[in-house]
């Protein structure tokens, strides 16, 4: 009985949360459930995964909403990053093998923001993206190039190089486009809640909104426990 009773407490707290932050977030509108839901890899924590590509100038718009979300969110609660390779014809794979390489070197907060900066600001020395067009005016970028960025961050250019070629990272990549598709993404910038819930961008109903929706989603996944 009792433990009826705090389900019961539980939940309408929850209902009085949502209804106080002024938003309704509705399934299969606003956010999409992941059939069936993945494994996560945050341990007792809600898992938020940000799908991205470096090569993406909708991601490079998000990530300072990302920022946000990362320091908005409650204790039990972690942000991990999920680069994709949508276009394998362009410059997608490098980026997400350079951020795998960045992880395995421990030099991922530090490089995160600045491979940002290198591709799409006006002096970034990745390339250069066309304001209209978003495509890439410079040669596509080379893990070599991206070495000598990483360099920058405490590490050798050829540790770079050798990591990146590295089994280990081709593996990540490979395990990378699996969970993609298992995700059902199909587009950046994503996120997925816990394994269970999809969202974009657009989903949530404009950029002012995926902070409270992901809030929304992660209180609902804590009721459903």
């Amino acid at each position: 009985m009792l433990k009826r009773a705090s389900a019961l407490l539980f939940g309408l707290a929850f209902a009085a949360l949502a209804h106080a932050a002024g938003d309704t977030f509705e399934a299969g509108k606003n956010w999409f459930p992941v059939e069936p839901p993945q494994p996560t890899s945050t341990g007792d924590k809600v898992e938020i995964v940000e799908v991205f590509s470096y090569a993406c100038p909708a991601c490079n718009v998000f990530q300072p909403t990302v920022d946000k979300l990362k320091a908005a969110l409650p204790a039990n609660a972690e942000l991990v990053y999920l680069p994709a390779s949508f276009r394998p014809d362009e410059d997608w794979p490098v980026f997400q093998r350079a951020y795998y390489t960045a992880q395995a070197l421990g030099i991922a907060d530090k490089t995160h923001q600045a491979t940002f900066d290198a591709v799409w600001k006006e002096d970034g020395t990745l390339h250069i993206a066309d304001p209209t067009t978003h495509r890439p005016i410079k040669p596509l970028p080379t893990i070599e190039i991206v070495a000598a960025l990483y360099a920058k961050f405490g590490v050798k250019a050829e540790d770079v190089v050798a990591t990146a070629k590295s089994f280990a990272i081709n593996a990540k990549m490979k395990n990378a486009d699996a969970q993609l598709k298992a995700y059902g993404v199909d587009s950046t910038p994503s996120l997925i809640v816990n394994g269970k819930y999809r969202l974009t961008v657009v989903s949530a109903g404009g950029i002012d909104k995926v902070i409270p929706l992901v809030k929304f989603l992660i209180e609902k996944d804590s009721a459903s426990h």
